[in-house]
């Protein structure tokens, strides 16, 4: 049986949750002011350039972008429609896709890169000593390992 939390921790999980819509809903802003799209886009692209060869598994790409398959799927529709992004069949797997990043996808990343480090700057890290960023990621990194 597990504990219940504690109100301290409800409050924590809240402001969690809160800071993360609000931040994210203002980069959203700033992207769609210099005409560029949407963050989801820009987290597609940026881990298929990760990866030394550019290409990932549709379901590994998933992983790495907490999407939905369904969500995924038609994201990548659009990235693709839009010449960023090429899907072929997987060798080792029929039934599987490889995705990997074009030409444009990584033009495209490369250009979304300031306005979003610039929004994470003024919408997160200004607020935050490296201590606290520090902390933050330590905390973070506890969570997402957390069974």
């Amino acid at each position: 049986m597990h504990a219940k939390p504690s109100e301290i921790a409800v409050t924590a999980w809240a402001r969690l949750l809160r800071a993360h819509q609000m931040v994210l809903e203002r980069i959203e802003t700033e992207l769609k002011a210099a005409k560029l799209p949407p963050l989801a886009w820009y987290d597609v692209l940026l881990e298929l350039k990760r990866v030394d060869s550019g290409r990932l598994r549709q379901f590994e790409l998933g992983e790495k972008v907490l999407l939905s398959k369904y969500n995924l799927s038609r994201l990548l529709d659009r990235l693709e429609k839009e010449g960023l992004v090429k899907r072929e069949t997987c060798d080792e797997d029929g039934r599987g896709a490889m995705v990997s990043i074009t030409a444009a996808g990584r033009a495209l990343q490369k250009k979304v890169w300031p306005i979003y480090e610039r929004a994470i700057g003024k919408y997160f890290a200004r607020h935050l000593s490296d201590a606290d960023a520090e902390q933050l990621t330590t905390l973070l990194t506890r969570l997402t390992q957390a069974e």
